[in-house]
């Protein structure tokens, strides 16, 4: 598959002696110690993107397409006459349930991912973290095999638990970006970590379909067949996980950070830490303006994601085999979206592309305001436009944040920038549902996410990168090697493949 390249995969010019932030190696080193650093980092390059491929199914076919209905199909048989259950005592409608679990690891995670990125930072041990957060997410995902009957507590507990496990490894595998790819390279580093998530997502689906409308030519009840898809995303995550635990290297902690590593921890820290993180990013106030602009428009990313099959459904009348289409058909383009976006950023900067996707996804949403009624291939066709700018606009926000964090507090700002994220998916949510109580129509619901992408593009068009990144002790003129300098664009670089 061809993709952007200089003189390998995701590497720097040869003769550089480009290295990535925190790494080991040099311009002083040997030419053969230069090539055997390029290597390993290659090498660990290579395993970083085996855990989007490991988790990335979770978020598909667990939380997208099975596990809603199944728990709330759960739910509903441990109801009583009046449609509630009662957990904790506390009165719930059956259809509520699922939802109400969904935020309440949400909030669990907030409060959790703090403290662990501050002891990732501190102890500069990010791997048992990542390899402890990963398997207990497994494990519990596995667990939903015994999701049957009327089990609806053990099935919430299961998804607060592997959500939260998902949200905290998330933070500590996106904290090795900065030590493994140097600010030129990370682009194309992000954009194949997504590509790789949602290539395995498609391939997994696909698998998870079959099952699912074949599970009685194959002897199987459709509830046996939706809890082995569930176990199976279980076992795919914790066997994938197994790859990046072996590849990816600690890198010491230094100076201030290795005195505090020796100090005592505290649950508190993590939450300190937090506080000190947010007072410290207003001397990064281009930092604090790319993460606002973030937090905007990915919530419009991630509104229309989750509420994309309840316009279909509602609103164009579509059914529920045409909607499992449509995601199936995301996963497979965002792969190749993410790949072309990459190399877009290569040529034109991650601002650049990032800005020119968000008027993607401004006329996607405007289009989908005229959809007609009942016919598949206009959504078919809206769910490719999706797929195609999904991936990409993702992987380089991430990219682009990591050249704007201040090096040795990789973990510490990621867990800030995905503690933001939830703290904030509220809000799309919300209007949307605003939008739909005040009109009664779902085309001006979805209609109304576009004011998210139109604030998100002004102020990030605010935010010079170059001079963004330097502003937080990061190596001058990285940025514009990607073209996101106040320059103008970067020069063209040659393509390559792998």
């Amino acid at each position: 598959m061809d993709t952007v390249a200089r003189e390998g995969p995701g590497e720097p010019p040869e003769g550089t002696g480009a290295e990535p932030a925190n790494s080991a190696g040099g311009s002083g080193s040997s030419p053969e110690a230069e090539a055997a650093e390029r290597r390993e980092r290659r090498r660990e390059q290579r395993g970083w993107y085996v855990y989007d491929w490991a988790n990335s199914v979770f978020a598909t076919s667990v939380l997208t397409v099975f596990l809603g209905p199944y728990l709330t199909q759960v739910t509903e048989a441990a109801a009583g006459p009046d449609g509630y259950v009662h957990p904790l005592g506390i009165p719930v409608r059956a259809g509520s349930f699922f939802p109400y679990a969904v935020s309440a690891s949400v909030l669990l995670s907030v409060l959790v991912m703090p403290l662990a990125a501050a002891v990732a930072d501190r102890t500069g041990r990010k791997k048992p973290l990542l390899g402890a957060a990963a398997y207990l997410g497994a494990a519990a995902t596995t667990g939903m095999f015994f999701l049957d009957g009327d089990r609806y507590l053990l099935g919430g507990a299961l998804l607060i638990v592997a959500n939260v496990s998902f949200a905290v490894s998330s933070v500590l595998y996106n904290a090795f970006l900065p030590q493994i790819a140097g600010p030129e390279e990370r682009d194309a580093v992000s954009s194949r970590g997504w590509a790789a998530g949602y290539a395995a997502g498609a391939l997994v689906l696909v698998v998870d379909l079959g099952l699912f409308l074949g599970h009685d030519a194959l002897g199987l009840t459709q509830g046996t067949a939706v809890r082995i898809c569930l176990a199976g995303a279980g076992l795919w995550w914790g066997l994938f996980t197994v790859v990046p635990l072996l590849r990816l290297r600690e890198r010491p902690v230094a100076g201030a950070a290795a005195r505090d590593a020796a100090a005592p921890m505290r649950v508190t820290e993590g939450f300190r830490q937090l506080t000190t993180t947010l007072r410290e990013l207003r001397r990064y106030p281009l930092t604090l303006l790319f993460l606002v602009a973030y937090l905007l428009y990915n919530d419009g990313v991630q509104t229309v994601i989750t509420q994309a099959s309840v316009f279909g459904s509602k609103a164009l009348g579509l059914d529920q085999t045409t909607l499992i289409g449509a995601v199936l058909l995301v996963q497979v383009l965002a792969v190749a979206g993410a790949l072309l976006l990459g190399r877009l950023a290569d040529r034109y900067g991650a601002r650049r592309t990032i800005l020119g996707s968000l008027v993607a996804w401004t006329a996607t949403v405007a289009a989908g305001y005229v959809l007609p009624h009942g016919e598949p291939v206009w959504f078919y066709a809206l769910a490719a436009a999706i797929g195609l700018v999904l991936g990409g606009s993702q992987a380089l926000s991430r990219s682009l944040f990591s050249r704007l964090v201040p090096a040795g507090k990789e973990a510490e700002y990621f867990a800030l920038y995905e503690v933001s994220d939830r703290g904030t998916s509220w809000l799309g949510p919300l209007l949307f549902g605003a939008a739909y109580q005040l009109t009664g129509d779902y085309r001006h619901a979805i209609g109304s996410l576009v004011v998210f992408f139109v604030l998100g593009f002004v102020l990030l068009l605010r935010v010079p990168v170059e001079r963004a990144a330097a502003a937080a002790g990061n190596p001058a003129g990285t940025a514009g090697t990607t073209g996101d300098g106040e320059d103008g664009p970067a020069p063209v670089r040659m393509s390559g493949s792998i």
